[in-house]
């Protein structure tokens, strides 16, 4: 098996010349490059110049590095600074798909891009991580589909995606013949995730920038169609990748996640704020790993407190969408890949995440959409 190292990519790519002679590592604009099974990531800084010079550059490093024995595809993208929050002065956003009309927040970025064939498309959110986010975002996918919704779930966690584990998914998304990403399927949902293009415990070390482009490619170019909502499972947070996603994905709301301790609440709140900045609506609050009950006695046990969650929507005036318990059968099944709702429907458990499921689906549709990505070029052969 050939020993494909960062050092080897690295001396390619001294072959890749820009305009003055000198080559795009003397430069220092090649990102972090990624390497797993044979698939080779990486991003190439266009700093404060015009991102579209760079694109003959991309395409050669692409070719260079395809050439290599052992490298099965190649991704490359450009990446440019933005100045005061905007995209480079020259660069131009990609036409709006769709014939999307939304308009955008205050203060934002470039209208959004509608995702053509999918109507809505809903963020599940929190403030911080380890309150149950990800589970709660497939559960609540699989309810929407027992609803009979046609679904789809994009896992916007690059650096740490769950949905390969969640929902059991070993495979890696092909390409078809309009160099789309055909999205893999479980349980009669839609799927993509960056963990089914990196190996499980690999680290994904990229900039915001490449991230960014990441999930346009996984937004833009994957063949959701035709899906009446896509969830976007958020990663934790309210950093640089979050607001952009806010800003620039016609959201028709989110729905955040927290559990009921005052510390996890707090940080709900800065979730609830961002979206609030960007026009986005809340369609509602969850609040996870409500109450224990013991499987012996059946005595409730609130482990973080109880009811937190609840009085934080009502004190903001939205709605509470359910108390969702921390039980043991829905830590087993997410940890197999073999989510409660999909595997054991007429359980207590999986008609919580069904009656929120209800609530969500009465909402979305009166929220109009609001604040486009560019999309790298990520090969998957």
């Amino acid at each position: 098996m050939v020993d494909l190292t960062k050092e080897k990519i690295i001396e390619a790519l001294e072959g890749v010349k820009l305009d003055d002679g000198m080559s795009i590592v003397e430069k220092r604009i090649v990102s972090e490059i990624v390497i797993a099974n044979g698939k080779v990531y990486f991003a190439i800084d266009a700093g404060d110049e015009d991102p579209q010079k760079f694109e003959p550059t991309c395409r050669l490093a692409e070719r260079v590095i395809g050439q290599l024995e052992g490298v099965s595809s190649v991704g490359v993208t450009v990446t440019a600074e933005r100045q005061n929050g905007q995209p480079h002065p020259e660069h131009k956003p990609a036409p709006q798909a769709g014939g999307g009309n939304g308009q955008p927040a205050a203060g934002a970025g470039p209208k959004s891009q509608e995702i053509p064939g999918v109507t809505h498309i809903i963020a599940v959110a929190s403030g911080k991580g380890g309150v149950g986010k990800s589970t709660t975002s497939v559960n609540l996918a699989l309810a929407l589909k027992e609803l009979g919704l046609k679904v789809g779930i994009l896992d916007a966690d690059v650096y740490g995606p769950s949905m390969p584990r969640l929902l059991g998914i070993n495979d890696e998304p092909k390409m078809n013949d309009k160099d789309e990403i055909i999205a893999l399927e479980a349980y009669g949902i839609k799927v993509m995730s960056m963990g089914f293009m990196v190996a499980e415990g690999t680290p994904v070390v990229w900039r915001g920038p490449m991230v960014m482009s990441a999930l346009g490619q996984m937004m833009q170019k994957v063949t959701w169609a035709p899906l009446d909502v896509l969830v976007v499972d958020m990663p934790p947070g309210t950093g640089d990748v979050q607001l952009t996603i806010a800003q620039q994905t016609p959201l028709a709301g989110a729905v955040i996640v927290s559990t009921p301790q005052d510390l996890a609440l707090i940080d709900a709140r800065k979730g609830m704020n961002m979206f609030g900045q960007v026009n986005v609506p809340i369609l509602g609050i969850i609040e996870n790993m409500s109450y224990f009950l013991c499987p012996s006695c059946g005595e409730q046990a609130d482990i973080f407190g109880h009811g937190g969650a609840r009085e934080e929507a009502l004190k903001i005036g939205t709605e509470f969408l359910g108390e969702v318990p921390l039980h043991m059968d829905i830590r087993e099944t997410s940890d197999s890949g073999r989510p409660i709702v999909a595997t054991s429907r007429d359980s207590k458990e999986a008609q919580i995440y069904l009656d929120i499921a209800k609530k969500v689906k009465e909402r979305i549709g009166t929220q109009g959409h609001h604040a486009g990505f560019s999309s790298p070029n990520i090969v998957i052969e």
